[in-house]
């Protein structure tokens, strides 16, 4: 069993935490953080939802996908961010995209044939977008006949529609 005695105070946690994120170059699992402080992962846990509460209304904000984290500019910067890094505006997704990416966000993990059964055509091309700008990536294998890829959305998904979690995503309306 792990020990935690060294781990620091619950506001230098807060802290600690809010450093590692903004100069981590990439999201932190929660077992990242709980290795690297010495602490558990309920420790970490209070941590981030501290500064989720405090980013709120900021230019900052806490994004998590699954059990990892980062540190994101809030999407109403986005165009002086764009702006200031020299970045024109991306292209849009075409309709296809858009209803391919929805039925990914709310269904997943879901397979390119489940996906191609609820649109009624084939998705390739619009898959190999999605997955081109990295807003869709394979999160694992299906066990069964063929192994096919199992799709879900990334964190770049996240950042492209300014959600900070999935549980963001508006409620389906009922068919």
């Amino acid at each position: 069993m792990t020990t935690y005695e060294a781990a620091p105070s619950r506001p230098e946690l807060t802290n600690i935490i809010e450093s590692l994120l903004f100069v981590a170059d990439a999201p932190l699992s929660i077992s990242q953080l709980t290795e690297v402080l010495q602490c558990s992962p309920a420790a970490v846990e209070e941590a981030l939802q501290k500064l989720a509460r405090d980013y709120q209304g900021r230019g900052l904000r806490l994004q998590r996908l699954g059990d990892k984290v980062q540190l994101v500019t809030a999407p109403e910067s986005a165009p002086y961010v764009e702006r200031l890094l020299g970045l024109g505006s991306t292209s849009k997704l075409s309709a296809a995209a858009l209803e391919t990416l929805a039925i990914i966000a709310y269904k997943q993990p879901i397979t390119r044939a489940e996906i191609e059964a609820i649109r009624g055509v084939n998705s390739d091309s619009v898959l190999r977008t999605l997955m081109s700008r990295g807003l869709v990536e394979e999160i694992g294998r299906l066990e069964s006949v063929g192994h096919p890829a199992l799709l879900g959305t990334t964190f770049e998904f996240l950042q492209y529609f300014g959600l900070s979690d999935l549980a963001d995503l508006p409620p389906l309306e009922p068919a």
